[in-house]
């Protein structure tokens, strides 16, 4: 183990599973199609039996009832029991995790955003779009942070650094475990955010040419969204000489890429203090002072309830997930309906519409016919411009439609 990992939980929480074979649970034949379509999950219902010394987090191997190996993964306590890690043509070995990250990394390499001077901040791992479901890792600069959605995962988290540090060989200066608010409620004993290496609180990044710092300990999500890097970059198509709202702005990606692209003016919209003040700090970063913005700390929401019409060119609707869970799923679409309509109804004829959601259980689908059924209700004549997706370093399985989460929209409305 390299001696610069420190602060880990206890070694043995790691380790105790290193070189012992795994156990072993057994799944009804009349399951297993999903399996052999390489979805990565399998649910309470498909386990015929499983050993019983088998705790919440072990790597299992999955067999058939006819004993037949089809791969193998991590056992949770939950209506989603297994999480596959390797299908049956792969084997678990400590090895394992550098591969994965490994290919990962080769990917963004590909992707142009492994030593690019304009962009150094990405996403390496994105849970099952990358066979690693419950895992995200994202690189800003030369610092890691990680967030563990399972305990399954957070149990490797040694062997995981080990396996960063071997790939990114002297470039990765500082590794940050963020997964005290991702794994589950139940196990948060055996997590608190801290540095495995280095340490450091803020980080200077570049995007597109821009700078943004990055608050690595206080701050949402991993500290900035990098799924919208692209959208944020075909935003700058629409400013020049526009006014423009940014609203649930956050630290302010959309807004900074506004100024430079010469809006006439833009004003930003966050019910977040400490991400206003953020976005500001990002402004004085780029020399953007003197321009035209404004910043409002408030709900985004009322805002657009009470705003008057034919005020902006160009407006963002880049909120929140609504619905973390199905059961929240109708209430969610009532809201996305909502503020879309205020956004359709308010913009100046000719206007441009970015509009998002990154509710997982909202599919694509869903979301269009939501925007539709707004667009009835404002009576204007609205086009497709584009439909948006998250960035290439937040990959989708092909067998793992669920990976596909942000979906957007660039509308034009008369």
């Amino acid at each position: 183990m390299p001696h610069n990992l420190w602060h880990l939980p206890a070694l043995s929480y790691h380790y105790r599973m290193i070189n012992q074979p795994l156990k072993s649970i057994v799944v009804f034949n009349n399951k297993t199609n999903s399996i052999l379509r390489r979805h990565p999950w399998i649910f309470s219902g498909a386990i015929k039996t499983k050993e019983e010394t088998i705790e919440e987090g072990d790597l299992v191997n999955i067999l058939n009832d006819k004993g037949e190996y089809l791969g193998f993964g991590y056992f949770q306590n939950n209506n989603i029991s297994i999480k596959i890690l390797g299908f049956k043509d792969e084997k678990y070995s400590n090895d394992f995790w550098k591969s994965r990250i490994n290919l990962a990394f080769q990917l963004r390499s590909q992707l142009g955003l492994i030593n690019n001077p304009q962009t150094n901040a990405y996403r390496l791992i994105h849970g099952e779009g990358d066979g690693l479901p419950g895992l995200i890792i994202d690189v800003y600069k030369d610092v890691a942070i990680l967030q563990c959605h399972s305990i399954g995962i957070h149990k490797k988290l040694t062997l995981i650094c080990e396996a960063l540090e071997e790939v990114y060989a002297l470039n990765l200066n500082h590794i940050y475990d963020k997964s005290q608010d991702t794994i589950p409620s139940s196990k948060t004993a055996f997590s608190s955010n801290n540095f495995l290496k280095g340490g450091v609180d803020f980080v200077l990044i570049k995007e597109n040419g821009i700078e943004f710092e990055i608050n690595i300990r206080d701050s949402q999500k991993t500290g900035f969204f990098l799924d919208q890097r692209e959208n944020r970059k075909l935003l700058q198509k629409y400013c020049f000489h526009k006014d423009v709202l940014n609203t649930f702005c956050y630290t302010g990606g959309f807004s900074l890429y506004a100024l430079i692209s010469d809006a006439k003016s833009v004003t930003s919209i966050d019910s977040s203090t400490k991400a206003i003040a953020q976005l500001e700090n990002n402004i004085i970063l780029n020399k953007l002072i003197g321009f035209q913005h404004l910043t409002l700390n408030q709900e985004a929401i009322h805002y657009l309830n009470h705003m008057e019409k034919n005020l902006y060119d160009v407006i963002i609707l880049d909120p929140p997930a609504f619905a973390k869970n199905i059961s929240k799923r109708h209430n969610a679409i009532q809201a996305y309906k909502r503020i879309n309509i205020s956004a359709l109804s308010k913009i100046k004829n000719g206007g441009i519409l970015f509009t998002f959601s990154c509710s997982q259980v909202v599919t694509e689908e869903l979301f269009y016919h939501t925007i539709i059924s707004a667009g009835i209700e404002t009576g204007r004549n609205i086009k497709i411009l584009h439909k948006l997706h998250q960035a290439p370093d937040h990959p989708t399985s092909l067998f793992h439609p669920e990976g596909s989460y942000l979906k957007g929209m660039v509308l034009e409305v008369n």
